[in-house]
C-alpha cells in the first residue's frame, strides 16, 4: 500500500514539474524547426505513458485487495486521491490565472472612480515648486513673527480691559490666551494673515466645571456628538461627599474647615446668569458667544482711543472673529475664542472652530486638541532632516484648496483636514522620508491620502485613539485610550455633501500645476511673475 501510494505521489509530482503553466508564457513558443527538441517532447510523453500503464495496474491489485484491507487503509487511499485532484485542480486554476495580465497597481488606481485624476499622475515640475516653497519661506519669515508680535501685545491689551471691568461676584474669569494654528505653528501662506487664540474662561466662586466625555465609560453623549462633552456648572459642596454645608442649615455658630464662611454667604447664581441652557445647569455655546461678544466689544470701546486702525467683528455667529484694518489697507484677522480647560491638561472645549462649516448644538462641546497637535509639530522637527518638506507640503496643499474654493464654492473640506492628513503620514513614516529632496513624492502622498480618505468616507483624528502618538507629546490617557473618531462623518450622513467634497478635491488636483505655477515668484523660463503678491 506505502509503495501504491509513494507511485501515485511521484507522478503527481513529476506532472506538476512538467506542467507549462509553471514555465514562462513567453517561453512556451517553440519553433517548428526544432526537431531534436520535439522528439525529446515525444520521448518524455511515452515515458509519462508508461508510468501511466504502470500506475494503473498497481491500482487494479488495489482493487482485487480493496475487500481484504482494513477500513483505516481505505481511509488512507481515498485521502491520497483527494489530495492528488486537489493538487491538479490547483495547477489547472494557476494556468488559467496566468493568461491574466498581472501588473502592479497603487492605492489610489484600485480606488479611484473612472475619469477621475490619481495624484500620482499630476504633472509637477520640481524647479517651480522649489520656487513656490521659497515664496512660501520668505513670507512666513518676514511677516508671520511681526504679525504674531502685533497680535499677542494687541490681545493681551485687550483681555485685560476685559477683565478690568469685571464684576467677581457675577461674571466669569478670563484667564491669559493660548495661539493656536498656522500661524503659530510657521505653516500660513496666504493672505489675510490670521491668528487663532483660545481664552480659557471659569465660573464665579463659589461654581465649578463638571465634564462629560463621549468616551467616559458613564457617558450617555449620543453616537452622532463623538470629539464633543457637556460641561455642567456645579456650585462648590453640592458633589462633595462627607460635607453638609451645601446642603443643610447647620446654624451660624458652625464653622465648616472645608469652605470659608464667605463662600457660604454667596448667592447661588441662576442658569441664565451661569450662561447655562434652559432649565438646565448645562454650559450653553450660544450664551457663552453672546456674552463674550458683549464683553469685547466694551472692552475694544475703552482702548480705541489708544490704536490708529479699525476693528470689526466679521460673524455674528462667531464671538470673538475680529478684523483689524489699518489705514495702509492691510487686513489681520483675529479669530478669539472662548474655551473650557478640560482640568489640568492642554485640551479645550471650544464654544466653535474657525474653519466649521456647521456648529455641533447645544450643549455639546467640541474638545480641540490643538495644543497637542503643535507640541507634536514641534516634536518632528527636532527629528525631520534639516530644511524637511513636511510644512511645505501642508503650505501648498493649503494654497491649492484656498484657491479652488474660491472658484468651486465652499465644500467639506477644511484646512484641518489637511493638516489631520499630514499628521497622519508623519507618524507613519521614517523621518529621513521628510527631505527637502522628497518634497514632489510627499506631496502626492498627502493628497493620495486624503484622495483615499474621501472615497472611504472615512479620516480618523490624528491623536484620538491613536496608538503611534509619542508619549513625549504627553496627550490625556483617556483621549489616547479612546475609540477613534471620523472626522468624515457628515459625508456619511449627506451624500450631496460627499459628492460635492468629491468633485471640489478632483478640480482642485487637475488645477493644481497651474495654480502652483501661476503663483510661483518664477516661470520656467526665468521671467519674474508679476501678479505673484496678489495670490498670497
Amino acid at each position: 500500500m506505502q509503495g501504491a501510494i509513494a507511485r501515485v505521489c511521484m507522478v503527481v509530482a513529476v506532472a506538476i514539474l512538467n506542467h507549462p503553466s509553471l514555465f514562462p508564457r513567453e517561453n512556451t513558443t517553440l519553433p517548428e524547426q526544432d526537431e531534436e527538441l520535439m522528439a525529446r517532447m515525444r520521448e518524455h510523453e511515452e515515458r509519462l505513458e508508461r508510468e501511466q500503464a504502470k500506475l494503473e495496474k498497481e491500482l487494479s491489485k488495489l482493487d482485487s485487495k480493496q475487500e481484504e484491507t482494513s477500513a483505516e487503509e481505505g481511509y488512507s487511499w481515498y485521502f491520497w486521491s483527494a489530495v492528488s485532484l486537489v493538487i491538479f485542480f490547483t495547477v489547472e486554476m494557476c494556468r488559467v490565472d496566468a493568461d491574466t495580465e498581472v501588473r502592479p497597481v497603487e492605492d489610489e488606481d484600485m480606488l479611484s472612480e473612472s475619469g477621475s485624476i490619481s495624484p500620482r499622475t499630476m504633472a509637477l515640475d520640481k524647479d517651480i515648486l522649489s520656487s513656490f516653497c521659497d515664496k512660501c519661506t520668505h513670507t512666513s519669515a518676514h511677516e508671520n513673527w511681526r504679525v504674531r508680535e502685533f497680535v499677542e501685545g494687541f490681545a493681551d491689551d485687550l483681555l485685560e480691559s476685559l477683565r478690568s471691568a469685571r464684576d467677581r461676584d457675577v461674571d466669569m474669569e478670563v484667564w491669559d490666551f493660548v495661539g493656536i494654528g498656522s500661524m503659530f505653528e510657521s505653516w500660513k501662506v496666504c493672505k489675510p494673515l490670521m491668528c487663532d487664540l483660545l481664552v480659557p474662561f471659569s465660573p464665579p466662586d463659589p461654581h465649578s466645571f463638571r465634564y462629560d466625555l463621549w468616551c467616559s465609560p458613564s457617558s450617555d453623549v449620543p453616537p452622532d456628538m463623538q470629539g464633543c462633552g457637556r460641561i455642567k456648572v456645579t456650585r462648590l459642596g453640592e458633589n462633595e461627599e462627607g460635607c453638609l454645608c451645601g446642603s443643610a442649615n447647620l446654624g451660624e455658630d458652625v464653622l465648616c474647615l472645608l469652605h470659608s464662611r464667605n463662600d457660604t454667604l454667596k448667592v447661588d447664581h441662576s442658569p441664565d446668569e451661569l450662561l447655562c441652557s434652559r432649565n438646565t445647569h448645562l454650559l450653553a455655546k450660544d450664551q457663552v458667544m453672546k456674552w463674550f461678544q458683549i464683553s469685547v466689544t466694551k472692552a475694544w470701546g475703552r482702548i480705541s482711543h489708544k490704536y490708529d486702525f479699525e476693528v470689526t467683528f466679521r460673524h455674528l455667529d462667531a464671538s470673538g472673529a475680529l478684523k483689524i484694518r489699518f489705514r495702509s489697507g492691510k487686513v489681520i484677522v483675529m479669530n478669539i475664542i472662548p474655551v473650557v480647560q478640560l482640568e489640568n491638561t492642554d485640551a479645550y472645549f471650544v464654544s466653535h472652530f474657525p474653519s466649521d462649516c456647521g456648529s455641533c448644538p447645544d450643549p455639546y462641546w467640541p474638545l480641540s486638541l490643538a495644543v497637542y497637535e503643535r507640541n507634536l509639530l514641534k516634536h518632528f522637527a527636532k527629528r525631520l532632516p534639516q530644511n524637511s518638506c513636511h510644512l511645505h507640503c501642508l503650505q501648498i496643499v493649503t494654497f491649492l484648496h484656498r484657491k479652488q474654493l474660491g472658484l468651486t464654492g465652499e465644500s467639506a473640506l477644511t484646512n484641518y483636514h489637511l493638516k489631520t492628513a499630514l499628521l497622519h503620514l508623519l507618524l507613519s513614516k521614517k523621518p529621513s522620508a521628510w527631505g527637502v529632496r522628497s518634497l514632489e513624492r510627499r506631496l502626492q502622498d498627502v493628497l493620495s491620502f486624503l484622495q483615499r480618505s474621501l472615497q472611504e468616507k472615512r479620516l480618523n483624528h490624528a491623536l484620538i485613539g491613536n496608538s503611534k502618538v509619542p508619549k513625549e507629546v504627553q496627550l490625556p490617557k483617556i483621549i489616547r485610550k479612546a475609540e477613534p473618531v471620523n472626522l468624515f462623518r457628515s459625508l456619511v450622513l449627506q451624500r450631496e455633501l460627499h459628492a460635492r467634497t468629491g468633485r471640489h478635491f478632483q478640480e482642485m488636483l487637475r488645477n493644481a500645476p497651474v495654480l502652483i505655477q501661476e503663483y510661483s515668484p518664477y516661470l520656467s523660463n526665468g521671467r519674474l511673475h508679476h501678479s505673484l503678491d496678489e495670490g498670497f
